[in-house]
């Protein structure tokens, strides 16, 4: 926060025009291989084209806690009355946090008109982030939980989940800084969600605003246009966030509809794309990390008044022992390692990714497509976008709020899918008896708040075998073709 780096890339230019940065590239088997232990997969015919979490493992919806609701100030009430004998520690941290970042809007007058602006907080401000990296990284709370005389319903235990993850750091795997290509995007769904049956949080409004949802299952179709490029088009099913805290919480399904050129090398080897003009966009791809108490590394921006120990004890207690059990998660804290794994048809993530280990192997970067090899295409044929900057940080709001924090210092190998299958987890789970129309998109107050709903893969787009989309239906880009050897200037 605060600071800037000149970070220098370079960049793989295929014969479409596409741009990978070798940067971003060299990024994702890393991370991959910390916490899994194994590849990241580029070759388009090894990947899946279908991937899901078992029905006990899907999301749950859970609230956003807007600022100008005051946050998570009640279970916050809570917290203080049983661990700081009723003094308003976690509380007042909580007011300041939900109010301290009001940004100028227009001041509505009457028949519409607007007369002047005025200093609020933004109406989007809230826990969107945090209740997702939760609903990723733990299974629903189950039971009420007393300590020190106070008795902490499931919903006050959500609440406080969302708050010990609100500015905890994430594995930023895509997006922020500047658009996701398609390459990289469809790289990373396949690879998380098909190989590993991981869901990753969401980030699906490209604007100022930022709404931040767990997803969990993806189905695509493809058809092969020439030997360099792949016309594909993917539906990515995530979780919405309900109107309010549940006791018992429901599972509010969307889809997202993608549809894109896979560009690749003469190995199969994805090295970019580009999305068309009638495709779905999102803004970034992340991965929750193990929760750290407030005010430390990892966690410099939140809550030190909110121990995370006792918090996630307090959930342990409450959630599904069953569930807790084979809920795998990447980077889980020593008490939540799952040990039992025989039952595990997907890639198992590491239980201890940070422990030492033989030197892994050298994971290679995709080759770009040679002059020699490059299909012929028009003049007018657009370039993919431009480069995916690695951050470390998830919202931008975060990085208004690092400035003027109070007491803020700045600074501050495993089974694997086999080659001929890919994926092996069986794609209807055995208490799925029937593929629901995830495109129904059913809301919660129209199921009579019932949220025992089934999941799985979303319906496969159709893709017609032989009409190739039009080229000029790809979004045009906003790069000059030639970028190799471009430094990038990054402001943290």
């Amino acid at each position: 926060m605060g600071t800037s780096a000149i970070v220098f890339l370079i960049f793989v230019t295929n014969g479409f025009g596409a741009v990978t940065p070798k940067l971003v590239v060299e990024k994702q088997n890393r991370v991959f291989e910390q916490y899994w232990g194994t590849d990241f997969e580029w070759k388009f015919e090894e990947l899946p084209t279908a991937g899901t979490v078992p029905n006990f493992r899907v999301p749950y919806s859970g609230y956003i806690y807007p600022d100008r609701g005051g946050g998570t100030v009640d279970a916050m009430r809570k917290y203080d009355l049983a661990f700081h004998g009723g003094r308003s520690l976690a509380v007042a941290f909580e007011q300041w946090d939900t109010t301290a970042f009001k940004k100028p809007t227009p001041r509505k007058g009457p028949l519409g008109m607007t007369w002047g602006t005025k200093m609020e907080t933004p109406n989007w401000h809230g826990h969107c982030n945090g209740w997702t990296a939760a609903a990723i990284r733990h299974a629903e709370p189950k039971t009420a939980v007393k300590r020190n005389g106070v008795v902490f319903t499931p919903a006050d235990i959500k609440a406080l989940l969302a708050e010990i993850y609100m500015y905890n750091d994430v594995e930023m795997l895509a997006g922020i800084d500047s658009k996701i290509d398609a390459g990289l995007f469809h790289a990373i769904i396949t690879n998380w969600l098909g190989r590993g049956g991981h869901p990753l949080g969401l980030e699906a409004d490209p604007s100022e605003e930022k709404w931040n949802y767990p997803t969990y299952a993806f189905s695509s179709s493809s058809a092969m246009r020439s030997e360099r490029r792949v016309e594909v088009k993917l539906n990515l099913a995530y979780v919405k966030d309900s109107n309010s805290e549940y006791q018992e919480s429901p599972r509010i399904r969307r889809v997202k509809s993608f549809h894109y050129d896979l560009h690749l090398n003469s190995l199969g080897e994805i090295v970019g794309g580009n999305f068309y003009k009638d495709s779905d966009i999102i803004d970034m791809l992340w991965l929750p990390l193990h929760p750290k108490q407030g005010r430390q590394t990892g966690n410099e921006l939140g809550n030190p008044h909110v121990n995370v120990s006792q918090v996630l004890a307090i959930w342990r207690e409450s959630a599904s022992p069953e569930e807790r059990e084979k809920w795998l998660i990447v980077d889980p804290p020593k008490e939540d390692r799952i040990h039992d794994v025989a039952d595990v048809k997907t890639l198992i993530p590491l239980q201890d990714p940070h422990a030492p280990r033989s030197a892994p192997p050298v994971a290679m970067v995709p080759a770009p497509i040679l002059s020699g090899e490059r299909t012929a295409r028009s003049a007018g044929t657009p370039r993919s976008d431009a480069t995916v900057a690695a951050a470390d940080a998830l919202d931008v709001e975060w990085q208004t709020r690092a400035a003027t924090s109070p007491g803020n210092t700045p600074g501050g190998g495993l089974p694997r899918a086999s080659a001929a299958s890919p994926l092996t987890r069986d794609m209807t789970p055995p208490e799925s008896a029937v593929v629901r129309d995830i495109f129904s998109a059913v809301d919660w107050d129209r199921r009579n708040r019932d949220p025992a709903i089934e999941t799985d893969i979303p319906n496969e787009p159709e893709m017609a075998a032989d009409a190739d989309s039009s080229q000029a239906s790809l979004i045009p880009d906003e790069e000059p073709a030639e970028m190799a050897d471009q430094p990038l200037l990054q402001d943290k």
